[in-house]
């Protein structure tokens, strides 16, 4: 009877331990990509391999255009630190973070695109690293025995830093995942043995503190490898990373960003997802509570339409002239598309998609040749001269200017991983074998459903700018699955026909679920209604959004080459060619659906954020405000809201995306 008691004691045990799993989700990981495994908690989406994406109508011209221009030549554009003296190529030249940087946006982009051309390109580089390793495990540029002469402009030391080994990692992790090469696999295994064995000795901040400050990304790559070896030590190695790494939860939860000049803006881009990050190992509420509270205190003391923040380097408040760094944008977009997977929260998604829309091609110019080091929500002249951010002093004031160099040149670098990654972010692979559209753009993925059954979806839509996205199924068979949709939080009436027919309507902000059989030349479409709506910001001015698109005063501008002979190089100043001082009337933001009044134009240009090829206009009323003038080449203070002008005449004002502007008013006053 004792033996008896004792089998069914352990079977009620493995029966508990069973359900146990099944309430984590541990039978519902994926089965057709690599995903987390058992302790890390199962992800609710997962990355597809890079080139399981592919962009098409105007995504892929924004691709394109990359590859001509600035991405697919920076080794030509700049060749005192790209060329072969790169340290990242073995040479003596520079050996910090510049190559890494430029690889991250070149290799996804050439995968993407099957550009063999780019391919090519970045080739060298990875096969430099692969073969680079010592038998130590140290990888990278070879560390001087003496440090050499400096060289301006030339980043040669110090070559043993942990954070630029970081870049290169995601580097070589993309190269994987459109590759399979398995030297990947040993480099980075042996690479984590070293570190476990040195960072008791030299920490994460001991060579810089920017290692110490991005850990966050070291920690991602060791659980991505982790996923794919199961070696043990990785788990450890994962604890001494984060206590390594600044302590970004417990600051987050005391409040710490409303304090001007707490964090380096791109720091604050990076670490913001370390807590989710190591959530997926310790899954407690607080390490959610606090990216959540960061992002909120972010909006609140330093925030700016567009999705980005007041930060010229160190935080620097909701002033709608604070200037905000290309590198933040793109690395805060990399830290959404890592959240949205892990905790499949749409909030991540709605942000991505407005940084994406918005700030990312106003900080480029329409070919990809030139780009901006500090873009501003108001922006009315981008002159070399000193502005009131941070840091202007190390800058010489070329902050605005848009050139090759102009500011500082990290961006010139690291700008080039915003889109592509974005494209890789448009489908993931869901827990069920299924597959979800979270961000969209025009686009196409092929993937693996169900029990590997390989098929695809075309993407039609000219979203952010229309309301429409055609998604049509095809493969070899009929298949069963999930398809997965996302309702933005902006949108309150969505619909979903199914081959032409009323599936759901009514839809709100959320994912919605389409768990059906799939045969060829099935077509979803979503509809995502877009209606103007007003959001508040500094001294009480205000901001027109429709849809993820933010909307800023048409002005025309001229671009003045500016032919200099310092470090910055050429660039080119832009002065505006239109009064800029208006404030909108305040009766018109009582009723947006008839207070402003939208345009669509027939079509969406294939360069759709070129100012010229602005798809939507919407038409307004305001009033010139005599005394709000240019102080210290920028808008000067934000009038007060609302501007009581009894004798100043109405006018009908125009504002198109704030991603087809180079110069603009974001933020406007109020007017009676």
């Amino acid at each position: 009877m004792k033996r008896v008691f004792i089998y069914w004691l352990l079977f009620g045990f493995m029966f508990f331990m069973t359900g146990l799993r099944a309430l984590q989700g541990e039978e519902r990981r994926n089965s057709n990509y690599l995903t987390n495994r058992s302790p890390l908690i199962v992800k609710p989406y997962t990355e597809l391999p890079l080139g399981a994406i592919k962009p098409s109508g105007w995504l892929e011209g924004q691709l394109k255009a990359m590859a001509a221009n600035m991405t697919g030549h920076l080794d030509e554009l700049y060749p005192e630190v790209l060329g072969p003296r790169n340290g990242w190529l073995g040479g003596d030249g520079d050996g910090w973070e510049r190559g890494p940087y430029w690889l991250d946006g070149l290799l996804p982009l050439g995968y993407i695109l099957n550009d063999k051309a780019l391919i090519a390109k970045a080739k060298p580089w990875i096969e430099w690293t692969l073969n680079s390793q010592t038998s130590d495990g140290y990888f990278g540029p070879v560390p001087f025995k003496e440090e050499p002469e400096p060289e301006p402009g030339i980043q040669k030391s110090p070559r043993r830093d942990w954070w630029t080994k970081m870049v290169m990692m995601k580097v070589l992790m993309q190269y994987y995942s459109a590759t399979g090469d398995k030297r990947v696999i040993d480099l980075l295994t042996n690479y984590f043995r070293y570190q476990l064995k040195e960072l008791p000795n030299k920490p994460l901040g001991h060579w810089t503190f920017w290692g110490n400050r991005r850990g966050g990304d070291n920690l991602l790559v060791v659980y991505w490898l982790y996923n794919i070896t199961g070696d043990e030590f990785l788990l450890e190695l994962s604890e001494i990373l984060f206590e390594q790494t600044y302590p970004w939860t417990e600051n987050f939860l005391k409040g710490t960003l409303e304090e001007w000049n707490s964090y380096h803006c791109v720091n604050l881009a990076q670490g913001i997802k370390q807590p989710i990050i190591y959530y997926q190992e310790h899954p407690e509420g607080k390490y959610l509570e606090a990216v959540k509270k960061a992002f909120a205190d972010i909006k609140r003391f330093h925030g700016q339409p567009q999705g980005m923040y007041g930060a010229d380097e160190g935080l620097h408040g909701t002033r709608p002239t604070q200037g905000s760094e290309l590198c933040t944008a793109v690395e805060l977009m990399y830290s959404l598309e890592n959240m949205i997977a892990i905790t499949g929260d749409l909030q991540f998604a709605d942000h991505l998609e407005k940084i994406t829309f918005n700030a990312l091609p106003a900080q480029t110019d329409d070919e990809f040749k030139t780009r901006q080091y500090f873009q501003s929500a108001n922006q009315v002249l981008c002159k070399r001269g000193y502005n009131n951010f941070y840091e202007n002093y190390p800058h010489s004031g070329t902050d605005r200017c848009f050139g090759l160099l102009t500011g500082y040149p990290c961006c010139t670098c690291n700008l080039h991983q915003g889109w592509p990654k974005f494209t890789q972010s448009l489908w993931y692979a869901t827990a069920d074998d299924g597959l979800a559209a979270i961000v969209y753009a025009p686009s196409k993925v092929r993937a693996k459903v169900a029990d590997g059954v390989e098929v695809s979806f075309t993407e039609d839509t000219d979203y952010p700018f229309g309301e429409k996205i055609m998604f049509t199924f095809d493969g070899e068979k009929e298949v069963s699955f999930a398809l997965e949709l996302r309702v933005p939080s902006w949108c309150s009436n969505a619909s979903i026909c199914i081959n032409g027919k009323t599936w759901k309507d009514n839809l709100t902000g959320g994912i919605v679920k389409i768990d059906r059989r799939w045969k060829p030349a099935d077509e979803v479409e979503l509809t995502l209604p877009m209606e103007v709506r007003i959001s508040r910001w500094y001294e009480k001015s205000i901001a027109v959004e429709r849809g993820p698109l933010v909307y800023a005063l048409k002005i025309r501008d001229q671009w003045r080459k500016v032919e200099n002979k310092d470090k910055y190089g050429e660039y080119y100043e832009i002065y505006a060619k239109d009064d800029w001082n208006y404030g909108i009337k305040e009766q018109n933001i009582e009723n947006p659906l008839r207070g402003f009044k939208v345009i669509k134009k027939a079509e969406v240009p294939a360069r759709p954020w070129r100012f010229e090829n602005a798809p939507i206009e919407i038409k307004t009323d305001g009033k010139k405000i005599a005394h709000w003038v240019l102080y210290n080449n920028a808008a000067g203070p934000m009038p007060f809201s609302p501007q009581d002008l009894p004798d100043v005449p109405l006018e009908e004002i125009t504002l198109i995306p704030y991603g087809c502007t180079t110069l603009r008013i974001t933020e406007f006053p109020l007017v009676k």
